[in-house]
């Protein structure tokens, strides 16, 4: 069922405790206290900068739209004075390039990895096409079984980590029409490819919720701010240019979807008849 039915708004939320770092995060994300509770907050001055906030927002909320289970998600803001009792330098630093907007999703008290071998029964054949179909139209590469960013909370699977995903936006000057529609290779490698049921029908149920419109209402959430992030400036000369960058890749590639349905399907069957020869993809 679609989750969004009208123009998302990010609620914000001012980071107040420092709890603890996530060291296995590439990027060093956290869990911070804020006034509206914990959140698992990426942090525009780590990592990817700005672009990694923007697909979390972006894929994120696409998924909400289209039905499958992501945490809340909220804008955290960092006051200059935040953290500044931290003693780690690392962290420090990170802190001090991040003051303004970044991303949270909610903390899942009590969640944990989610590992095939002792939670498979939790996976759903139809959640885990519709997982891998939207894998491959949103470019995720982090989802394998060695990095699966999956966690189980309450007996059900829920999404985490996009940052690395819509990785067109680190060279928009290289993605022309054909490379936006594209198949995506790298979903040979997808920890639920041999669990999913009918990609086809995935195609059908996914394409109907994920529409152009919705596309656009999403796009909405991203703050100006993080589209115009000094970091990435110059690429685009406003906001609004931006938003229609993604607009037009989102829509072409959603347009085309078959030639990445046809490779997943054809991976899910080179997966099937061979699975001793799985590969696992690198961070």
């Amino acid at each position: 069922m679609n989750q969004m039915n009208d123009a998302p708004a990010l609620p914000v939320f001012t980071a107040t405790r420092y709890v603890q770092p996530l060291r296995e995060g590439g990027s060093l994300p956290a869990v911070l206290d804020s006034d509206g509770g914990l959140f698992v907050t990426k942090f525009r001055g780590a990592g990817q900068g700005a672009r990694a906030l923007i697909a979390e927002i972006i894929t994120g909320l696409l998924g909400r739209a289209a039905g499958l289970p992501v945490p809340e998600l909220a804008l955290i803001d960092i006051l200059p004075v935040f953290g500044r009792a931290e003693p780690d330098p690392e962290i420090q630093d990170i802190l001090r390039a991040s003051h303004g907007v970044n991303v949270g999703l909610r903390y899942l008290d009590g969640a944990f990895n989610y590992d095939g071998l002792a939670a498979g029964e939790l996976v759903d054949p139809a959640f885990a096409a519709d997982l891998v179909w939207f894998d491959a139209f949103v470019t995720n590469p982090d989802r394998t079984a060695r990095n699966p960013n999956l966690m189980i909370w309450a007996r059900r699977l829920w999404l985490i980590d996009h940052g690395a995903a819509l990785y067109a936006h680190h060279d928009w000057a290289s993605i022309d029409a054909a490379r936006t529609a594209s198949p995506f290779p790298l979903i040979r490698d997808h920890v639920l490819l041999t669990h999913a049921g009918d990609l086809h029908e995935a195609d059908s149920r996914l394409a109907a919720r994920l529409t152009p419109d919705i596309i656009s209402l999403v796009l909405q959430a991203v703050p100006d701010g993080l589209l115009m992030d000094p970091v990435i400036a110059g690429e685009f000369d406003n906001a609004t240019a931006a938003r229609e960058r993604y607009r037009s890749y989102l829509t072409a590639r959603l347009a085309n979807r078959h030639t990445f349905v046809q490779q997943a399907v054809q991976a899910q069957h080179t997966a099937r008849e061979n699975p001793g020869m799985r590969r696992s993809a690198r961070r």
